[in-house]
């Protein structure tokens, strides 16, 4: 089975950053021009790319719209995005502008029967974000932790329709700790919604100990740092992913 490596393009004030579990304030800039890094990932063969709009996530509303805009102009694949998307209009406008598929963290638990309605109506294209801080489901641009059990937060939208989970350990987002395979997997076990990994992917060892757990039910990997670091090859893992 293949797994989608969805190379990552996180934005604020629209440049290209990545932060340090989840840290507004350790922000790295990797570039001044997100169209041009998505069209650095197409040419090597990306199919996805999963933009944040890290602004909007803590403002509730698109920041970032031109720069989205502008990658889902410039890139040939799909685009997965996440960030400040809180209502069926954000939801609807940024699926009418080209975005394959959204997705939902805090408003997937202050207000679930959104994201239920969305999922129903738009089979495949809504995807529920499970950030968590030591297991427990963080919002608001991760700067707010709930009191809601990770497991407890996929266990609501089971038999909703959702595309997949998205589960990221904050803890190790940025960090190059790792990722936390075990607890992507333990979550994948629990439910029969494809899951996402993402947070502290280091090298290809991450990216081929995913690909062997496929069949537990992870859908993909999603990569930042390490590309932007030259700590791992995109071609390199996307011919992992599909093997």
């Amino acid at each position: 089975m293949s797994i989608i490596i969805f190379p990552a393009i996180d934005l604020k004030q629209g440049q290209v950053v990545r932060l340090a579990e989840g840290d507004m304030d350790r922000a790295t800039v990797y570039g001044d021009d997100p169209a041009q890094q998505a069209e650095s990932f197409a040419a090597a063969g990306a199919e996805w790319v999963h933009v944040v709009d890290l602004d909007g996530a803590f403002a509730g509303k698109a920041v970032n719209a031109a720069a989205v805009e502008a990658i889902v102009t410039a890139f040939p694949g799909k685009v997965q995005l996440g960030g400040g998307i809180r209502d069926r209009a954000g939801i609807d406008r940024w699926l009418a502008l080209g975005v394959e598929r959204v997705v939902i963290g805090t408003a997937a638990l202050e207000d679930p029967e959104l994201v239920r309605a969305a999922a129903r109506d738009l089979p495949g294209r809504i995807v529920v974000a499970v950030d968590a801080r030591d297991g427990m489901v963080a919002t608001r641009g991760w700067a707010d932790v709930s009191d809601v059990p990770v497991a407890d937060m996929a266990e609501r939208f089971r038999d909703a329709g959702v595309a997949s989970l998205l589960f990221t350990d904050v803890g190790r987002d940025g960090m190059m700790r790792g990722c936390n395979i075990e607890a992507t997997v333990a979550l994948a076990r629990k439910t029969r919604i494809p899951v996402i990994a993402s947070g502290g992917v280091t090298d290809i060892g991450d990216v081929l100990a995913l690909a062997r757990l496929a069949s537990e039910g992870i859908e993909g990997v999603i990569t930042g740092r390490a590309l932007y670091d030259g700590r791992l090859d995109l071609g390199e893992a996307l011919r992992v992913g599909r093997a």
